[in-house]
């Protein structure tokens, strides 16, 4: 199975996420588009918190240096994204796919990221943050992907939250699974591992 994860905004914590589901999986791991190499990669953070042996962690389609949306910072590289070029790795694992920023962070001056899942045709997990706003972002980014028949595989709420706030989010959709995962308060390997231990059989 290929899952992408997104989210309603920028650092709503996909990366982290992504490291849970990996290890929790076992599954490989891909970030199609990274921007902000200077400050580092998504992909060595995954490398870092992750514990099992089988992950293969497979080589960005676009390494962009500026942490600016991917169209921006393609533009000051000088380079041109192009959705036809970006391939879904071969393996015979289950595949986390983490997107940039929110679902309609633009890749060029024609498409989205949310258009690479659609693409590869993955099944979405929308990760939920809880900040001012977000009930706003999530019920827009659930409304989109379930009238472009995007398939969302789970709702996680990253942290945290008040009653009021999940409820309103939750009932805007009642049928979608939805998986919270608490605060960690320090990123390490053991607390990665053992909150994807909390979460085998549910995917």
């Amino acid at each position: 199975m290929n899952y992408f994860i997104t989210g309603i905004g920028t650092n709503v914590g996909k990366t982290i996420i992504s490291a849970i589901l990996t290890e929790t999986l076992h599954a490989d791991y891909w970030k199609p588009i990274q921007s902000g190499t200077i400050e580092g990669k998504d992909s060595d953070t995954i490398r870092d918190l992750i514990s099992n042996s089988e992950t293969t962690i497979h080589a960005e389609s676009y390494l962009l240096k500026q942490p600016l949306s991917p169209h921006f910072a393609a533009k000051i590289d000088s380079i041109e994204i192009k959705l036809d070029e970006i391939q879904l790795p071969t393996t015979t694992h289950d595949l986390i796919i983490e997107g940039a920023g929110g679902i309609f962070v633009p890749i060029n001056e024609t498409h989205y990221v949310i258009d690479i899942a659609k693409k590869i045709e993955c099944e979405i997990i929308l990760v939920i943050s809880n900040y001012l706003g977000c009930i706003n972002h999530s019920i827009l980014s659930i409304d989109y992907l379930l009238r472009h028949h995007y398939k969302i595989n789970a709702l996680v709420f990253n942290g945290s939250f008040e009653t009021e706030v999940k409820s309103a989010i939750t009932n805007y959709h009642k049928d979608l699974p939805c998986i919270e995962i608490p605060t960690l308060e320090k990123l390490t390997k053991d607390n990665i591992k053992h909150t994807a231990e909390t979460l085998r059989g549910k995917f």
